[in-house]
């Protein structure tokens, strides 16, 4: 099982299409920002430190 499916997206496809497409055009530095802006966004409105800290666990070990 993938992490996506684990995080339950109904369109995980299409969450990665929008990813790819909003990165489209940006030099390094830009996609480094949207990256974090985007990270601060989602953190931001799953509103859980707890949920959030073991997310970025997660994403460590996936690593």
């Amino acid at each position: 099982m993938s992490g996506a499916d684990r995080m339950g997206l109904d369109d995980p496809d299409a969450v990665f299409a929008a990813l790819v497409a909003a990165h489209a055009g940006l030099d390094e530095a830009s996609s480094r920002r949207l990256d974090a802006m985007l990270v601060l966004l989602l953190a931001h409105a799953v509103g859980d430190t707890g949920r959030v800290m073991a997310a970025i666990a997660e994403a460590r070990r996936l690593i």
